[in-house]
């Protein structure tokens, strides 16, 4: 057993994930020495998993370390960029080394398979959190940024919507999902981020956001930063078995339309490139659907199949909204 931080450090993260060559000086020294590519621009985005907040104790560690990676390049595919470097700050109550190696196989395996290195971090004791900082390479005409939203564009979404807050409802209310319960499960604890969706639409998409605090609170960012607003079209949400089983029993459209944690894709398209998208989404593995389109104004309006609006109970996830 490890003895001291330093040990922990060598033992589980100095080589944890790929080996890059843009990576001058990695673990063990005061800072990292990177090398950004000739032509990119660096994007940066930083997260933390709070015990309790953001998972339940005692969750699958293997599931926890690779959801604490994923949430991460989701950000990173959110903005067009290709994964490249990360750092992890660990707070842990005490040293497990079977709870570590869990949980570096987990962020390992999701690491390795983007080719990310591990360049810094920090481990430290107290309650149970994670922060997880990625950095990754956009060309700078091609970053899919909130404020480029237009009246006319399209909206789509990668993958289903909801399977994530039917699961998170179901370990709360005892919702019974019956044979479906494993699925959802894996949605909300292995969200798979859509860095290579994004990749192949960059040039062809101007906008994206990723999904983790529900599609109107999300897509709201995106008109508030463009200063437009949005129709969405409710039959056009796509939905897996289990959410769609959910609907029929409930009528409660808050979980696709506001649950948080899927981690899927919202992109905007300009209208006169929808053949192309569509094509390429042809050789995705990730389905694409269409739902909505950009309008002037603000906000978001979604309407049913006969053209009336539809009423949400609730909005998307807020750490600081009062109850």
């Amino acid at each position: 057993m490890p003895t001291s931080e330093f040990q922990l450090i060598d033992l589980y993260f100095s080589r944890l994930g790929a080996v890059r060559a843009d990576v001058l000086l990695g673990v063990g020294d005061d800072c990292a020495l990177l090398q950004v590519p000739v032509g990119k621009q660096l994007a940066v985005s930083i997260d933390t998993l709070v015990e309790g907040t953001h998972f339940f104790p005692g969750v699958d560690a293997e599931s926890l370390g690779h959801k604490s990676l994923a949430v991460n390049l989701s950000d990173l595919a959110a903005m067009g960029a290709e994964p490249a470097w990360v750092t992890l700050a660990l707070t842990l109550p005490r040293v497990d080394e079977v709870w570590i190696e869990a949980f570096c196989r987990g962020f390992a395996g999701l690491a390795t398979r983007y080719q990310i290195q591990l360049v810094g971090g920090d481990t430290t004791r107290g309650p149970l959190s994670i922060s997880v900082q990625v950095h990754g390479f956009v060309d700078p005409d091609k970053a899919l940024r909130r404020d480029r939203a237009k009246a006319g564009d399209l909206v789509y979404v990668t993958g289903t919507l909801g399977d994530a807050g039917l699961a998170l409802l179901t370990a709360q209310s005892g919702y019974n999902p019956g044979n479906q319960s494993v699925f959802l499960q894996q949605r909300l604890d292995r969200p798979e981020p859509r860095v290579a969706v994004a990749q192949a639409l960059c040039g062809l998409a101007t906008g994206a956001i990723d999904i983790s605090d529900g599609l109107l609170s999300d897509l709201g960012h995106i008109c508030d930063k463009s200063r437009v607003g949005t129709v969405l079209q409710q039959a056009a949400i796509p939905l897996s078995d289990p959410v769609t089983d959910y609907l029929r029993a409930t009528g409660d459209w808050s979980i696709p339309l506001a649950a948080g944690d899927d981690y899927e894709l919202c992109l905007i398209v300009p209208a006169d490139r929808r053949q192309q998208l569509e094509a390429v989404a042809q050789t995705l593995d990730v389905p694409l659907s269409l739902i909505g389109e950009i309008e002037a104004g603000n906000g978001i309006r979604c309407l049913d199949d006969a053209g009336h609006p539809v009423a949400v109970a609730r909005e998307g996830y807020d750490h600081f909204r009062k109850p």
